[in-house]
């Protein structure tokens, strides 16, 4: 499959607190089967990686918030109206793969990364720290 993905959610290159973001690399476009979840340890954060057939690409946590499991890449991908979603394997929760927010039902989100296909490689965003930032005691 040779397709261009975009960024599937803007990147912050810095923020209120101070973060920015770095690209990593996750694995080769064309080795990812399509609506086919795939986890990756990136940095030691586990990533579900999604690439659907229209090639647009997804980077969630693959940390199910609700049954605390690393499962989601094992999730059922599919849709709500025009929002592409990924259910939980295990309780069926339903989440928004561009901004991992919970549909149909109160609770915590799934975290959403920035990715992008750049010579044909995924890359993933993930934040870090300003090496001048203020930290907080609170």
């Amino acid at each position: 499959m040779h397709a261009t993905a975009v960024l599937t959610a803007p990147p912050a290159l810095a923020g209120p607190d101070h973060l920015t973001v770095s690209w990593r690399p996750v694995g080769r476009f064309d080795e990812f089967e399509p609506l086919w979840g795939e986890a990756a340890l990136v940095d030691g954060v586990q990533i579900a990686i999604v690439v659907l057939p229209d090639g647009r690409v997804f980077a969630v946590d693959n940390r199910d918030p609700v049954a605390d499991a690393n499962v989601m890449s094992r999730g059922i991908v599919g849709s709500r109206g025009d929002r592409t979603t990924i259910a939980s394997p295990l309780h069926k929760e339903i989440y928004d793969l561009a901004t991992g927010e919970r549909l149909g039902a109160e609770g915590p989100a799934l975290a959403s990364y920035p990715v992008r296909v750049r010579d044909g490689l995924i890359e993933v965003a993930l934040p870090v720290p300003h090496p001048f930032a203020v930290r907080s005691s609170r």
